[in-house]
C-alpha cells in the first residue's frame, strides 16, 4: 500500500511514486486503501501549500481523488493495538493488514523502522520499485501494495 506522503508525490510530483501509479493503473500492482487513508489524502491535497502548484497544473483536490479512488481497492481495516511511534500511523498497517498487502511504501521513518512487520515489507518508493521489478517478471499475479 501507498502511504499518503507517497501518493501525494506521485498525483502531483511524479518520479518513482509516479511509477508505482502508472503500474496499478497498468496491473503490474495492486494498490489498497482505506476510507481513513482517503480521508486523509483529501485533508492533505486540500492544504493551502498545495493550491497554487494544483492550479498551475490545472488539477484539483477532486480530480486527484477521483483519479487514486480508481486504482486503488478499497478495503476495511481492523482495530490494532498501537504499532508505530505516531498513533496517526496505525492506520496504515491496519489497512495492510487487511489488503493482505506484500508490500507498505512510504517515506515516514516511523513506519521505515518497522521494516519488515508481520510479513509485509516496509518500503521506501526506490525500494518498492525494485521489487516490484523483480517480483512481478515472470509473475502471474501483480504485487500486493497496500496504502
Amino acid at each position: 500500500m501507498l502511504d499518503t506522503n507517497i501518493v501525494v508525490s506521485g498525483l502531483i510530483w511524479g518520479g518513482v511514486p509516479r511509477q508505482l501509479l502508472t503500474w496499478a493503473r497498468d496491473g503490474r500492482v495492486t494498490l489498497y486503501t482505506s476510507s481513513a487513508l482517503l480521508d486523509e489524502l483529501a485533508d492533505v491535497l486540500s492544504r493551502d501549500k498545495f493550491a497554487e502548484l494544483l492550479e498551475s497544473q490545472e488539477l484539483s483536490p477532486t480530480f486527484l481523488m477521483q483519479r487514486y479512488g480508481m486504482l486503488a481497492k478499497l478495503v476495511t481495516p481492523q482495530p490494532i493495538e498501537r504499532t508505530v511511534r505516531d498513533v496517526d500511523d496505525d492506520v496504515v498497517i491496519a489497512t495492510a493488514l487487511a489488503a493482505q498487502a506484500d508490500i507498505i511504501v512510504t517515506g515516514d521513518n516511523d513506519l521505515l523502522v518497522l521494516h519488515p512487520w508481520q510479513g509485509i515489507q516496509i518500503l521506501n518508493a526506490t525500494s518498492a520499485l525494485n521489487i516490484c521489478t523483480t517480483g512481478s517478471q515472470g509473475s502471474a499475479a501483480p504485487v500486493q501494495v497496500a496504502g
